[in-house]
């Protein structure tokens, strides 16, 4: 059996070690922290659960595939419930809409906002509907390790059909004309790391994913997701080790031969990279860097995220489980994102409150709490003074809206931001998402899955392809761990 390295237990890391150990490689899993998950960890703290990433189940069908493709459902390892309201967006003066999960109710409430909606949105869907199969089922799948891959007249058609040279902002406009429907519209995109100004409008996907599919929530929090990939790698075979922090890669012969710890050294016929790429290429391989700082330094990032973790001990009725506060103007914040990376002046935030939905979350009476603050990555000065400034900024907003104080309540905070994105995961410049999805960052203009210098070294995970988030990540590991069986299996 040839014997495989993976470096990192998120999602990615995971999914690609559960698949080779599958496909019959000895496949030892490294994590640097003292959990698996990655960015999806999870803490306890005052007798509250903690999610620390990802709070979104979105695209339910790619989890059942990736747990298809060994026998299994995720049933087997959690329970999901379908949330109604799917989420709530609040705007100026607190004015709130909430989202509901029948499409048919969507569209009148589409309706009321602007005449004749109702009916774009069903035209908007159907052809949402064709690029998220499209996409979900021919694109996201290929290695992308060569432009060949995309050259046939069938794969030309699908393209064309899919605006992938359209922006979003200009699709979405040729439906809805209302301020309050184009944000509820371009929500998603914000999960691709970049404005729809200039993200492909073929990942109008995400609204078919989000409207038709739903917005789920499994019991007992997302932690219960990698709780399940972890117990089928590990019947597979995988051998997870963690604390295990990689220091470095070494070569002989042109292979990535060993890979050192500062707990030991593993040797390896192939290695895949699940941890920070960035971190990998600069940081573990020496001369065998793939690209170079000056190609990472023009790589357009993500952004990151400026977290609170809050414990809560009394109940706040006006919350759903997902609420989003699009309050302020989201074309400055976007801005000072993406346009003149620097603190937002007057941030939209997002509030998820999963004790609405599991009562093992939080103590009887309680609210769990997670606030998000999407922030420019590589800010330098993220110091505690900054996080308390956005802190208040925040509950101001967040108690008017609800109507009720929350701060003199709080029996537990945790903040995390870009040192800690840093510290936790090597994460390049700090972010919380990867790479964005821009038109020049899709397919194989991503950093590619394999080292062009080595013949065994493999990428996987949120800066390569497919990109980010948690369904393109299972599916990222997945793609991987059929390119290293193609070349070494047998």
């Amino acid at each position: 059996m040839k014997k495989v390295i993976v470096i990192g237990a998120g999602f990615a890391g995971l999914s690609a070690a559960t698949s080779l150990a599958n496909q019959g490689f000895e496949v030892t899993l490294l994590e640097k922290n003292a959990v698996p998950g990655g960015r999806a960890r999870v803490f306890k703290a005052e007798g509250f659960t903690f999610d620390m990433g990802p709070s979104w189940y979105w695209m339910p069908d790619v989890f059942e595939n990736y747990f298809g493709k060994f026998g299994k459902k995720p049933s087997d390892y959690y329970q999901l419930v379908r949330l109604d309201p799917s989420y709530a967006v609040i705007f100026e003066e607190g004015n709130s809409i909430f989202i509901p999960a029948n499409i048919e109710k969507l569209k009148i409430l589409f309706e009321s906002i602007e005449s004749g909606s109702g009916e774009r949105l069903e035209a908007f869907l159907k052809q949402a509907a064709y690029k998220y199969d499209a996409g979900m089922n021919k694109f996201v799948w290929k290695p992308s390790r060569s432009i060949l891959e995309f050259v046939s007249l069938k794969l030309f058609y699908d393209l064309a059909r899919m605006d992938v040279l359209q922006t979003f902002a200009e699709h979405i406009r040729k439906y809805f004309t209302d301020p309050k429907l184009l944000q509820l519209m371009e929500f998603p995109i914000l999960f691709l790391g970049a404005t729809p100004q200039n993200t492909p409008a073929m990942y109008s996907l995400m609204n078919y994913a989000e409207i038709a599919m739903g917005t789920w929530y499994p019991m007992g929090g997302m932690y219960e997701i990698v709780k399940g990939m972890v117990a089928l790698a590990e019947e597979k075979g995988v051998k997870i080790l963690l604390n295990q922090n990689v220091t470095k890669i070494e070569v002989t012969n042109g292979s990535a031969k060993r890979v050192v710890t500062d707990r030991g050294i593993f040797e390896a016929d192939v290695v895949v990279a699940g941890a920070d790429y960035h971190h990998v290429d600069t940081k573990l391989l020496g001369e065998y860097q793939h690209y170079s700082d000056e190609y990472w330094d023009k790589r357009t990032m993500a952004p990151s995220s400026l977290l609170y973790y809050l414990g809560v001990s009394k109940r706040i009725p006006k919350l759903l489980h997902h609420n989003l506060f699009f309050d302020e103007d989201f074309a400055q914040h976007a801005y000072e994102i993406y346009t003149e990376p620097q603190w937002p002046s007057k941030p939209l935030f997002y509030v998820s409150a999963p004790s609405k939905t599991d009562p093992t979350v939080a103590p009887e009476g309680c609210e769990n709490l997670f606030i998000l603050i999407p922030v420019a990555p590589d800010l330098k000065d993220d110091t505690d003074e900054i996080r308390e400034q956005y802190f208040n900024v925040i509950m101001d907003r967040l108690e008017a809206y609800v109507g009720e104080t929350i701060r003199p309540h709080i029996v537990y905070k945790r903040t995390y931001a870009h040192r800690d994105f840093q510290s936790d995961y090597n994460a390049f410049k700090g972010n919380a998402y990867g790479l964005a999805n821009t038109l020049l960052q899709t397919a194989f203009l991503k950093p590619k899955l394999k080292n062009k210098k080595l013949s065994n070294l493999f990428y996987t995970g949120q800066l390569t392809v497919p990109g980010p988030g948690v369904p393109p990540s299972l599916i990222s590991g997945l793609v991987v761990a059929d390119e290293v069986a193609r070349e070494f299996k047998g």
